[in-house]
């Protein structure tokens, strides 16, 4: 008998993260492999000096290959500045962009503190008002997060035609915040129809 297809996953990292082991994406990364599922992963060029540029073309180079014929689903899940660098892409209507079937953006930092960081300065927002986001995503943050003080609803969700999913206490979605393990983006990650992500 045939066998069902799985949804093949992306997971894009932010500023300064090498992929460590401990956070909660590489820790996603190794269950959805666990479980079979096709899971990208890669490390983006120079993260503690990031390029825009160089970012977006190491993202169409992944979507290019994230588009299987034999995916039941193609799922993006960006923390932190790809968070930002997705919107970029949508904005430049980048090749590839509507592949997926679902974004998840945890965490973009607000243009005030990308503009703020000189080596990540180039990533700030590009106008969100009017942005058309080409696949369905939902967004997620901290309630106290440091990098965005507008709050998630304000400096994302508003503009964008989305309600933010606010986590008491999560700060960043980071290891400092102690993400490690998320079962709860993992479960929405098997299920399109899973309820809101929380904290655990």
């Amino acid at each position: 008998m045939p066998t069902t297809p799985s949804p093949a996953f992306l997971i894009l990292h932010g500023w300064q993260n090498h992929r460590p082991e401990a956070h909660w994406q590489h820790w996603l990364a190794d269950r959805l492999t666990a479980l079979g599922h096709a899971v990208t992963y890669p490390q983006l060029p120079d993260p503690d000096t990031p390029s825009l540029e160089a970012w977006l073309t190491a993202l169409e180079g992944h979507l290019t290959d994230f588009a299987p014929v034999t995916a039941s689903g193609r799922v993006v899940i960006a923390h932190s500045l790809s968070a930002v660098l997705w919107l970029h892409a949508a904005a430049r209507a980048l090749p590839g962009v509507t592949a997926p079937d679902r974004v998840l953006l945890v965490a973009p930092p607000s243009a005030s503190v990308v503009l703020g960081h000189p080596e990540i300065a180039e990533f700030a927002p590009p106008p969100l008002p009017g942005l058309r986001l080409p696949t369905p995503t939902r967004l997620v943050a901290g309630d106290d997060d440091p990098y965005l003080p507008e709050g998630a609803q304000a400096a994302y969700g508003t503009p964008l035609g989305l309600t933010a999913a606010v986590l008491p206490g999560a700060g960043h979605l980071d290891l400092d915040a102690g993400y490690g393990p998320w079962p709860s983006v993992l479960e929405w990650c098997l299920d399109p129809a899973a309820g809101p992500i929380g904290m655990g």
